[in-house]
């Protein structure tokens, strides 16, 4: 069974009023979906790079080494539990401290013209 519906000399049919509804939905959603949603807070953050995150893992040891301290102070570790805490936190900031200085001697850079003391190309 077929409707047609005529205006102003036009005749369609109701599958062609289906389709041309289907059309107008995705329009719709379209455009919703480019005015209206939001992009991700993280989408916008830079991406932290790895000396940022060995910066972070340093003050991270430092703050653990501080409340080590304190916790020590107030009673809730004996001498021995403390020193041997202390010297695990001690020898990860060493690793962290050598791997920033690592990461920062990578990232010097020579300027522009002068070249490696071994003679080889850049």
């Amino acid at each position: 069974m077929t409707v047609l519906l005529t205006f102003a000399s036009f005749e369609i049919a109701s599958a062609d009023l289906a389709v041309l509804g289907a059309c107008l939905a995705l329009a719709v959603a379209t455009l919703l979906f480019i005015f209206y949603i939001q992009p991700d807070a993280s989408d916008l953050a830079p991406h932290r790079t790895r000396l940022d995150q060995l910066l972070e893992r340093r003050d991270t040891i430092y703050d653990n080494l501080r409340d080590l301290r304190f916790e020590y102070r107030s009673g809730k570790y004996s001498e021995g539990d403390f020193e041997a805490m202390k010297t695990a936190l001690e020898n990860e900031a060493a690793l962290v401290l050598a791997e920033i200085d690592q990461v920062t001697d990578a990232q010097v850079r020579r300027p522009r013209g002068t070249r490696p003391a071994d003679g080889s190309a850049q």
